[in-house]
């Protein structure tokens, strides 16, 4: 059975931080996971994430920042290849990024960028709804500065 990283990256589970999270006032004051994935990890090759963020109002500053963050714990990640942070609109981001396998992948759930999404009080401050991470197989990519 894959069960992917989803119970690493759900408050009260492997890693996840003992701090109750923040309400949500735009989801009538209730409090989200912080973070959601779906997909599954497949036969191994090229993989990679493409994860859906949006802003609560007020706090795309903090998505910049938390984007900048995420991108300094990936610069030391030798498994993780392009990473990509996109704005596309005031409130709603992205983030892309591929590995070259599925341990590629795993490490860097393990790693800083997957602590930064385990800090649920910090995803409900400036998070209007939970992350979404999409698991993601490339199928074709072009070569980069070949």
């Amino acid at each position: 059975m894959d069960t992917g990283i989803v119970d690493q990256m759900t408050p009260g589970t492997n890693g996840s931080s003992d701090a109750a999270p923040q309400r949500n006032e735009a989801d009538g004051g209730r409090p989200h996971r912080g973070v959601v994935m779906t997909g599954n990890d497949g036969v191994d090759g090229p993989k990679a994430f493409y994860i859906e963020i949006e802003a609560r109002p007020g706090k795309e500053t903090e998505v910049e920042q938390m984007l900048r963050d995420i991108l300094a714990c990936v610069e030391g990640e030798p498994a993780t290849g392009p990473w990509f942070g996109v704005r596309h609109s005031e409130t709603k981001f992205a983030i892309f990024e591929a590995f070259p396998n599925i341990a590629g992948r795993q490490a860097h759930v393990d790693g800083g960028g997957g602590d930064i999404f385990r800090d649920v009080q910090r995803m409900n401050a400036i998070l209007e709804r939970p992350a979404h991470v999409q698991k993601v197989d490339i199928l074709l990519s072009k070569k980069i500065f070949t």
